[in-house]
């Protein structure tokens, strides 16, 4: 009798992209979220090997899909930027995101952030930094060897990775880039934009102006030598 052999079934394993959870509490913790990111995603923008996301989950072990996390931002160096669904970190040389950031809600609890704080130190994070936009409170943990020490000072605090500074002013928390953009919200930037271009259309009126000034002044001057020349006066002499 010949034993029939069944081949062996491959489980597929299903990495959700979602988990149905909204990516903020409020809409001051969402203009944190997406001030951070996209100024980073500006900041960076002529970098390839950056990539930047925001509310994304990151998978750190392959066949694994409860082990995750999705920080509200996160900095990846060594990595091309496009589209993903997630982060799956086999898929990205093993590159885990260097950095991450979390704007705290009123609804975030010990545990999870404790649970958050554990995930990132186990699985690679380089700096990870907490702001509490209600309370103004700053604070950042930075790996050494295998676990986070705390930055004691975040007032004046720079970035390593990012090479951008933190300053707490008494009502707020200002980014600035090593070059001295600030971090704005896309309506401040929008706003600044628009009075560049109203600088510029004010710049290009007044170079038109000075032009027709001068090009009336030189017409009056041909006019000038022409009547001197009518009354027989040798203009080329004056």
């Amino acid at each position: 009798m010949v034993q029939q052999v069944t081949p062996e079934t491959t489980i597929q394993v299903i990495y959700p992209e979602s988990d149905g959870q909204p990516m903020a509490d409020n809409t001051e913790q969402f203009t944190w979220i997406v001030k951070i990111k996209e100024n980073l995603e500006i900041l960076f923008a002529s970098s390839a090997d950056v990539f930047i996301a925001g509310d994304l989950f990151w998978y750190p072990v392959q066949g694994s899909p409860n082990i995750k996390q999705a920080p509200d931002t996160l900095v990846v160096f060594g990595r091309p930027k496009g589209k993903r669904g997630s982060y799956l970190q086999w898929k990205e040389e093993n590159i885990p995101p260097q950095v991450v950031f979390e704007i705290l809600s009123p609804g975030n609890t010990l545990k999870e952030m404790t649970k958050k704080l554990q995930f990132y130190q186990r699985y690679g994070v380089e700096e990870y930094y907490i702001y509490d936009p209600d309370k103004n409170d700053l604070n950042g943990l930075l790996r050494s060897g295998d676990s986070f020490e705390v930055i004691e000072e975040m007032n004046g605090w720079v970035s390593p990775r990012l090479k951008i500074s933190f300053t707490l002013t008494p009502d707020t928390l200002e980014i600035v880039s090593s070059t001295g953009q600030k971090f704005l919200t896309p309506v401040e930037i929008d706003q600044l934009r628009e009075q560049e271009r109203q600088r510029a259309e004010r710049e290009t009126q007044a170079k038109e102006a000075a032009l027709e000034e001068l090009e009336k002044e030189r017409d009056r001057y041909q006019e000038l030598l022409a009547k001197l020349k009518q009354k027989g006066i040798d203009t080329d002499n004056l």
